[in-house]
């Protein structure tokens, strides 16, 4: 391994220090103490300097091996970001031009004793500019990013993670590093590359089987023989192969048929049943007497994404079966979890992804303009059960389709797909994100008489290169080529639609700030949602680490630069504004923290309201639109500490939001809407059986904690894996049923309740905003905190129903059982898990409570 110290310079010398590998110019930097945390308030903007330099990474090592004796020896880089010239004792090895790729050099013939390994790098931005400026015979957009976005130009150019050139909830900076792993291999006669396995159930047989794949580097000139043993203990069962390695590049395909006799668990996602993988050893013994021992995890799981048409609607179903099971698919969209990789840590992702899991989520889009994600995270994602829809990394533009890059993608796209495709947990393969709609909807402006250029671009780069490449390396999971798209009915157009927005086909991508978002008439009844959001800002304690107190109101020049999405701050206030009313404190410091409050609860309940209408619209067609089997919001998690549309914020704090997905995303859930005067309520159910429960619905004035009036139906059945209607009743009726109500004065709850402790969330119904509400009293919120193990228990106790009451412990790191509740009832019991040691005394001294009525 040549992990460790390197020696770090810039292009005139005026900066040298000690950079850790993997890692990059930036943390380097930092470390060293020569610059300040890049996040702190605006140095993303004074640290410009740093990616516009070239630097160069440089160390000397000794060979711990007698060259002589190996036939082969190779410099092998995981990754390399982006640009540069690899030299080996002064001679050049070659470059490298892509993030994504993994590189390997043959120094068989250069090394020695002693050895001068130097990565000397080119700035991403100057690259970028230049590969644009070269290619002379027409334009690809976009040029630059938003001014807002603060950020480079040309991203599209370099096969580089996108959003290190800014994106509109992150910062720009275009790392140089050595970001993965970096080491000498040396061997004889042959070598594993790769090794990936992948499941199939063949129906005719009723068995299961796996595929087994191994690329080898052969170096001998005459093919080598040998035998492979498959064992798998738990299954019974174990399989020999003969097998014959040719020169080169060889590769060895097996088929291996499970025992019959053994029972086979399949991998479920997250709820659905067990994520059981089996222990695998393949042995190779070669004729040359070389052998090599791989242990893996065996998983079985099918996955089909199925494209049919629907009785009562034109267009075409678009929803995933695993393991012959339709899975409504519930999560979220991951972007990286920081603008520096290498701080990317096995407890970061850990963090991160239990917090998903925890939210009732099963499924996760990596989406295409970040980073094919590190080997860990799929790693966690296949012990958590969540299902990942994997874009290829490509967002938001349109791309170079000239030799050169089109062999790099290619490159790309085989190092990323034989490293992937043994994970479970990954369903579906994606071209890129949004391109089909940027050039349907024409984003860019683009001449008509011109358009044929860039679909046939299109078309080039993402069908006739990485889809013909994904075919051939993996037929095991579908492919489609962007997202949102209208699959097949795309196919059926040239790849590029009318309308990849449209309601009857594949997926959707919809935002609308202006519409009040209670309103659940505002969103599209789409076969599958991938992407939908509303922005919010992270709590002070996070906003905090990286301000200072002049920073610390909602239009500071701060407030402004954080904020990379045009009028975002504005049109959080104005969505607040059609429920809520709008901070007025004359303290400067309160006002900045109610209003940070008021757009976490405005985010959660509108996400709340249009994942709940996705999730009730599953089962139905209405006007020919519906069986929605997909919600998947914008954004889980934050690349750094500002105003996005992620539910845990950086440093993995969760916002409201994501406490309020662990109801709206739960097993049982019912949910209510007005439509007309009526109120509808619909028992929505991921269970895999029929249940007859209770639905109990109570009414309460905002002035009192006893109820008004409640009603429980017995005997409502919610069925399997659907959402069904189970309540009907005219707001006027129920008003006039419980006594001394109007819309302004009372609001609604109800839950279902079902036998052996099978119970709902209690979900929430407004009848007004809460602007309008009368009787809304002040309240004293108290709260005894008390420990219980490693766990801490919070008792609550309110004087008058509270709306949105928030639990905030600052900066101690941890997730509470529930946050941002309506609550009813005098005393409520809430539990605080800690992800770092904490005490009693440390929670009581930074806890803050909060509810509607708290913001003056």
């Amino acid at each position: 391994s040549l992990r460790g110290s390197w020696r770090l310079r810039n292009e005139n010398g005026s900066v040298v220090l000690r950079g850790e590998v993997p890692g990059c110019v930036h943390t380097a930097l930092h470390r060293r103490g020569l610059i300040q945390d890049p996040y702190y308030r605006f140095n993303d903007m004074m640290y410009r300097w740093i990616s516009l330099d070239n630097w160069t990474y440089s160390r000397t090592f000794k060979t711990p091996f007698d060259v002589r004796k190996w036939q082969k020896v190779n410099l092998v880089f995981e990754g390399v970001d982006t640009i540069a010239e690899i030299l080996f004792n002064n001679i050049t090895l070659g470059r490298t031009d892509n993030m994504f790729n993994r590189y390997s050099f043959d120094i068989t013939r250069v090394i020695k004793e002693v050895n001068f390994v130097e990565v000397s790098f080119l700035s991403a931005v100057s690259y970028a500019a230049e590969q644009s400026r070269c290619h002379k015979a027409y334009s690809i957009p976009p040029a630059c990013p938003p001014p807002v976005q603060k950020g480079e130009c040309h991203a599209n150019f370099i096969r580089k993670e996108q959003c290190s050139f800014s994106w509109d909830w992150g910062p720009s900076f275009p790392t140089q590093g050595i970001w993965k792993d970096v080491r000498i291999e040396a061997y004889n006669h042959y070598h594993l590359v790769y090794f990936s396995l992948t499941s199939s159930f063949v129906k005719s047989a009723q068995q299961w089987s796996l595929e087994i794949e191994s690329i080898f580097d052969v170096v001998s000139s005459k093919p080598i023989a040998g035998i492979v043993t498959v064992h798998i203990p738990k299954l019974q069962t174990q399989k020999t192969f003969s097998v014959k390695l040719q020169p080169g590049e060889g590769s060895v395909v097996l088929l291996v048929n499970i025992n019959k006799s053994s029972t086979v668990e399949a991998w479920w996602p997250n709820g659905h049943g067990k994520q059981t993988g089996y222990n695998m050893t393949t042995t190779f013994i070669m004729e040359t007497g070389h052998q090599i021992e791989k242990f893996s995890k065996a998983y079985f799981r099918t996955v089909e994404l199925v494209q049919e048409p629907i009785p009562g609607s034109s267009g075409l179903s678009f929803y995933f079966r695993i393991n012959g099971r339709p899975i409504f698919l519930k999560g979220s969209n991951w972007i990286p979890a920081d603008s520096f990789q290498d701080r990317v840590t096995y407890n970061r992702l850990w963090l991160l992804l239990k917090s998903a899991a925890d939210a009732n989520m099963n499924a996760l889009r990596v989406w295409g303009g970040g980073v094919y994600e590190q080997d860990e995270f799929y790693d966690i994602c296949d012990e958590l059960g969540i299902m990942i829809w994997q874009d290829f990394m490509f967002a938001c533009a349109l791309y170079p389709t000239d030799q050169k890059y089109l062999e790099s993608v290619r490159a790309e796209v085989s190092h990323q797909v034989r490293r992937l495709k043994s994970h479970p947990s990954i369903i579906l393969w994606s071209g890129n994100n949004e391109n089909e709609a940027a050039i349907a909807s024409n984003w860019f402006s683009i001449p008509y008489a011109d358009r044929e250029v860039y679909i046939k671009d299109y078309v080039m780069l993402y069908v006739k290169t990485i889809r013909e490449i994904v075919l051939m390396e993996d037929k095991s999971r579908p492919f489609i080529a962007s997202s949102p798209t209208n699959g097949l009915e795309s196919v059926e157009e040239g790849w590029v639609s009318q309308n990849p927005y449209d309601t009857h086909y594949g997926d959707t991508h919809f935002y609308d700030y202006s519409s009040d978002c209670w309103n659940w008439m505002v969103y599209p009844k789409t076969r599958f949602a991938s992407e939908y959001g509303y922005q919010s800002w992270p709590s002070f304690s996070t906003v905090k680490e990286v301000s200072s107190s002049e920073d610390w109101s909602y239009t500071s020049n701060f407030s402004l630069h954080r904020q990379h999405h045009e009028n975002g701050n504005d049109q959080m206030l104005q969505q607040i504004g059609y429920h809520f009313k709008l901070p007025q404190s004359t303290d400067p410091i309160k006002k900045f923290k109610d209003t940070i409050y008021l757009t976490q609860v405005m985010q959660a309940q509108c996400i709340k309201t249009e994942t709940e209408f996705y999730r009730f619209s599953q089962s139905e067609i209405i006007k020919g639109e519906g069986r929605t089997m997909g919600a998947l919001y914008w954004q889980l998690n934050d690349i750094w500490q500002a105003p996005s549309w992620a539910s845990l914020e950086y440093g993995g704090k969760w916002k409201l939001l994501h406490y309020f997905a662990q109801n709206f995303f739960a097993p049982l859930l019912p949910v209510a809407y007005e439509d007309k005067g009526m109120l509808y309520i619909y028992g929505v159910s991921d269970l895999h059986v029929d249940h007859k429960l209770t639905l109990a619905v109570t009414v309460h004035a905002w002035s009192s904690l006893e109820p008004v009036c409640t009603l429980a139906k017995d005997a409502v059945t919610v069925k399997a894996q659907s959402a069904v209607p189970i309540y009907k009743e005219s707001i006027n009726d129920l008003l006039e049923r419980c006594t001394n109500c109007t819309r302004k004065s009372c609001v609604t709850t109800f839950r279902l309740v079902g036998e052996g402790g099978l119970q709902s969330p209690t979900n929430h119904h407004f009848l007004s905003s809460l602007k309008d509400a009368v009787g809304l009293e002040k309240t004293q919120l108290s709260a005894f905190v008390s420990q219980q193990d490693d766990i801490y228990i919070f008792v609550l106790q309110t004087t008058a129903v509270a709306p949105f009451v928030s639990l905030d412990v600052g900066s101690i790191k941890g997730r509470f059982s529930d946050n941002g509740f309506l609550m009813t009832e005098k005393r409520k019991v809430v539990v605080f898990y800690p992800w770092e040691p904490t005490s009693v005394e440390e929670l009581e001294k930074s806890l803050t409570l909060t509810s509607v009525v708290d913001v003056i």
